[in-house]
């Protein structure tokens, strides 16, 4: 199943689409699913995917609407945690100057730094190093701790798409990360979830592009990840609980902009988009702050 969130009467409402390849969705509001509203609320239910798929196959005519049109809204608007795993392929170490790290690096996002599917991404008035990353997106979907190589993925409840934009000279002013990868309106996330059993487990083997103004600058498939999904997962989990609608963006392969020559960072009129193999392409113009 792909589910998202959009932008209907000024709140957040979440559509499910008919099936992988469908234009049009299940306005789960439309259709009495009580949980229409909120990401987060509606993982939180222990039988959100079976019901939803109860619901993708009862839903009422007037609860399917056609998808063109609509306005995304950011996927999960309010996660509990977002964490992100740094240098996670090889490729983007080295091009960095960086070691090929025995232990992943860790940082985290804030809410206020996200935008949804074909919103726009901003590049802020203190810098125009605004640069491009194109990752997997995990999102969890039962509370877990102590996870195991063996069960972490168990609390998985789908995958997205992420632009994890780094503002790259505040990314250096200090020894850590968070300043120049939390700008407002700079991490772009969506266009929808797509629930684990669709995607090979831990969302393995998947090809992942960056793309700017069509140009592919990042190629790259999840099979080179340094930490896969269950490792990371079970690392976090040593240290905190996980929660559903917490989100996990695993790292970025090579082709980055800032270790290009000459460097090629995202500029106002541009448009950004990020695909991953089986999970869709998440699309982004650039504005200026």
């Amino acid at each position: 199943m792909r589910i998202f969130t959009f932008e209907k009467n000024g709140q957040p409402t979440i559509g499910l689409l008919k099936s992988s390849a469908a234009q049009e969705f299940i306005d789960l509001e439309v259709a009495g699913y009580a949980h229409c509203h909120d990401m987060v609320a509606l993982l939180n239910q222990p039988q959100w995917q079976s019901q939803l798929e109860k619901v993708q196959k009862e839903a009422p005519a007037v609860a399917i609407k056609p998808l063109a049109g609509i306005k995304f809204a950011t996927l999960i608007g309010q996660p509990g945690k977002i964490i992100c795993v740094g240098l996670n392929y090889a490729d983007h170490a080295k091009e960095g100057g960086h070691a090929i790290p025995d232990h992943p690096s860790f940082f985290l996002r804030v809410n206020t730094s996200q935008v949804a599917h074909q919103e726009a991404m901003v590049v802020p008035k203190a810098s125009a190093k605004l640069d491009y990353e194109a990752e997997l997106a995990v999102i969890v979907g039962k509370t877990a701790r102590h996870l195991t190589l063996d069960n972490a993925l168990d609390c998985v409840a789908g995958y997205s798409c992420y632009n994890d934009g780094s503002v790259r000279d505040y990314q250096r002013k200090g020894t850590q990360w968070t300043l120049g990868k939390n700008f407002d309106g700079t991490g772009s996330f969506g266009p929808w979830l797509v629930t684990a059993d669709e995607l090979p487990a831990g969302g393995d083997g998947l090809k992942i592009q960056a793309r700017l103004n069509g140009q592919v600058l990042q190629d790259g498939n999840t099979s080179n990840f340094l930490f896969d999904v269950k490792t990371v997962l079970k690392i976090v989990s040593e240290c905190m609980t996980l929660e559903p609608g917490d989100v996990i963006i695993t790292g970025t392969p090579a082709g980055v902009g800032y270790a290009r020559t000459p460097p090629i960072f995202m500029k106002a009129g541009d448009i950004c988009e990020i695909e991953i193999e089986k999970i869709g392409i998440l699309s982004n113009p650039i504005t200026n702050e």
